[in-house]
């Protein structure tokens, strides 16, 4: 053999080896490409009812706070009326209310029934109570007695 065949079958082998090598390469990546498109379509698979799912519940809160926003504008216009309302009616039955109350009050007085002594109690009616007390027995009966 001279020195070059003895190169031809170096290149040769090397050739082969790298090949070999190449071939080995491409088949691990074809298996993980592969798995990967399994898993892609799997996940896909059940991605696509999450998301309908996830946009289903989506348009029902968006419902929802449609519903609420329609009843607290309700309630804020029942609440102007009510105020509104009340407003109307303290103005309108206010005044002559205060003067009928002043006019019996005085009335009373002018009869003679109404005076300042009838508020104030009599001093022997009067009973002082102390809370969380009891009173002793023996002055229970001096004043049942």
């Amino acid at each position: 053999m001279t020195g070059g065949e003895v190169a031809g079958i170096l290149v040769a082998v090397f050739w082969a080896i790298l090949v070999s090598f190449l071939a080995v390469v491409l088949v691990r990546l074809a298996q993980t490409l592969r798995a990967t498109t399994r898993m892609v379509a799997e996940v896909t698979e059940q991605a696509v009812p999450l998301l309908a799912d996830a946009s289903a519940t989506v348009r029902s809160a968006q419902t929802q706070l449609d519903r609420v926003d329609a009843i607290a504008s309700d309630v804020q216009e029942v609440t102007s009326n009510a105020s509104a309302l009340s407003s109307t009616v303290a103005s309108t039955f206010g005044g002559p209310l205060v003067k009928v109350a002043a006019f019996g009050y005085g009335v009373r007085k002018a009869l003679g029934r109404g005076g300042a002594s009838e508020d104030v109690p009599r001093a022997a009616a009067r009973r002082t109570v102390i809370v969380g007390r009891t009173v002793p027995s023996s002055r229970r009966r001096k004043q049942k007695g």
